[in-house]
Formats: structure tokens, C-alpha cells, sequence
């Protein structure tokens, strides 16, 4: 009998309940991928993490799965972790070790109680959608008001700005034809300032609707920067999950020049509500 102990933690928000849920399994030594795997598709949230000792010069190293795929990186499991591990070590840094590299995590204490963190993630590449009607038309809207674009990383996401937040929250996408037009996530949103809406949805990860996307938050904020709705430097605020009853509330923002892109933050809050322990059968 092994016995596998995980912890459940709501990410992107400061109560209970709220946020995007997350397993974390703390001690994932000799595990196969088969089991993890199954694992998560028991857990049924957006994604399960799984850790292992360091390799490559972090704390620790992640390997991260949706219900259906293992995927190199995703921003609320990353997060997640870091609340899990920070709260048995007093570091102000975790170096996490994913499949898109180490990503750094600024941990924020209250006491003793890590309260706040920002992640540095992965610089993403991006290009145009090329199915831009076939999207919109999966979507249920007409247009898209800035250029639709695929930005990876390490998880790919498409990005539709649409007129308002009520549009986003209105959003009843045909998922059989989103899976079948994009490899991972659609997130749509819309917002001016510093405050904007977003819903995420990647049917094609067993995922239909996400309460919050942290991998998705920074790329969106350099969207926005790269289109002129944002200024290098600035903070956004940006809202998901509302139409899920799961209210998470994300950070992000782009560092560096249009001529040298040089650090995205996406940043967030993560509370611990349950400890479980799995009894298999060697």
C-alpha cells in the first residue's frame, strides 16, 4: 500500500472556496506518468501538480496535468505550489522548475503566512490566428476588437478582445468546434484601464471553462501592451471565473521597452483548504 499525500489549495484568490482549484502532491517520487495522470483525472480540477526533488538548480520541479494531457507549464499550479512549499520554508524566492524552464516566485509574508506572489513566467513568442471567422463564429461573436493571436509559454493561448465586459460574461461557446480550431485555450475579455474581464476556455485540454488562468494573464498583458492599450511598467487587474462561482482576481504586468521585452509578472493570492492522503495498492 502507498499511501500519496496532496494538498488542496484555491489559487488567485484570499477565500475559501473561490479561485481556481489545484491538487498538489507533494512527494511525487517514482510515480509514472500513467499514474500521475490518473490521478488527475480523479482530482478533476483544471490541473494537478506533482513534485519532485530539484534538478536543473530550482527548489523543486513540477510536472504539471490537466484531466486529459501533461502540459510543460500553466500559471495557477505554479503559484499553487509556490503558497504549499513556501509555507514549510522561509524563503522570499522559489526557483520552480517546470517543463518551460525555472520560473522564479516572490513570495509575500504576513508573519509567518506567505500572502501574495509574483511569478516571473516564460517570455512568450506569438503569431497571428489564422481562422479568425471560424473562431469568432465558434466564439458566438461577430469580430474581434484587436488582432487575434496565439501567444506560447510553454501552453498556447488565442486571445479575442471583445466591445465589453458584459459580451465576455454573455459567452456561450460551441466547445466541440473551439477544440477543434485551437490546440489549447481561447481566453476572450475585454476591459480598459487598468481593469479587465476575461474567461478562458480549453475544451481541447479537458478543460471547458477555466476559473482563473494565470499563463494566460501575462501574455495578455503583453497583448495589450504590444497593441497600445497598456503601458510598459503597468499593472493590471484582471477578473475571472465569475460565471464558474469560483471569483479569482489575477496581477500581471510586462517589464522592459518596445525595444527590449525584458520580464512579464502575473501575480496572486492562494489559500490552503484541505489535506488528503490516496491509499493504492502497490
Amino acid at each position: 500500500m502507498r499511501n500519496l499525500r496532496y494538498v488542496v489549495c484555491d489559487v488567485f484568490t484570499d477565500q475559501p472556496l473561490t479561485g481556481n482549484q489545484l491538487a498538489v502532491f507533494t512527494d511525487a517520487r517514482g510515480l509514472s506518468a500513467e499514474l500521475m495522470q490518473a490521478l488527475a483525472r480523479e482530482m478533476c480540477f483544471s490541473e494537478s501538480v506533482f513534485v519532485f526533488p530539484a534538478e536543473n538548480g530550482g527548489h523543486a520541479k513540477l510536472r504539471i496535468f490537466t484531466p486529459k494531457l501533461e502540459i510543460p507549464f500553466a500559471g495557477h499550479p505554479t503559484l499553487g505550489s509556490a503558497f504549499v512549499i513556501g509555507g514549510g520554508v522561509q524563503l522570499s524566492e522559489l526557483r520552480l522548475e517546470t517543463g518551460a524552464g525555472i520560473v522564479p516566485v516572490q513570495l509575500e509574508r504576513e508573519g509567518p503566512r506567505v500572502s501574495f506572489g509574483w511569478m516571473a513566467q516564460p517570455l512568450p513568442s506569438f503569431e497571428p490566428f489564422e481562422a479568425v471567422s471560424e473562431l469568432c463564429a465558434a466564439l458566438g461573436v461577430e469580430r474581434s476588437e484587436l488582432p487575434v493571436e496565439v501567444y506560447d509559454n510553454g501552453i498556447r493561448h488565442t486571445f479575442v478582445a471583445l466591445a465589453s465586459r458584459e459580451a465576455v460574461s454573455k459567452l456561450e461557446p460551441d466547445l466541440a468546434r473551439l477544440q477543434k480550431l485551437t490546440t489549447l485555450g481561447v481566453s476572450a475579455f475585454a476591459g480598459s484601464g487598468s481593469d479587465f474581464k476575461t474567461r478562458m476556455f480549453a475544451p481541447a485540454a479537458g478543460v471547458a471553462e477555466d476559473p482563473a488562468t494565470g499563463s494566460a494573464a501575462g501574455p495578455l498583458a503583453l497583448h495589450l501592451v504590444r497593441h497600445g492599450r497598456l503601458e510598459y511598467g503597468q499593472t493590471i487587474r484582471i477578473e475571472q471565473g465569475a460565471e464558474l462561482a469560483r471569483p479569482s482576481l489575477l496581477y500581471a504586468r510586462v517589464l522592459g521597452s518596445a525595444g527590449q521585452l525584458e520580464r512579464i509578472e502575473v501575480g496572486g493570492s492562494a489559500v490552503i483548504v484541505a489535506r488528503g492522503e490516496f491509499r493504492l495498492a502497490s
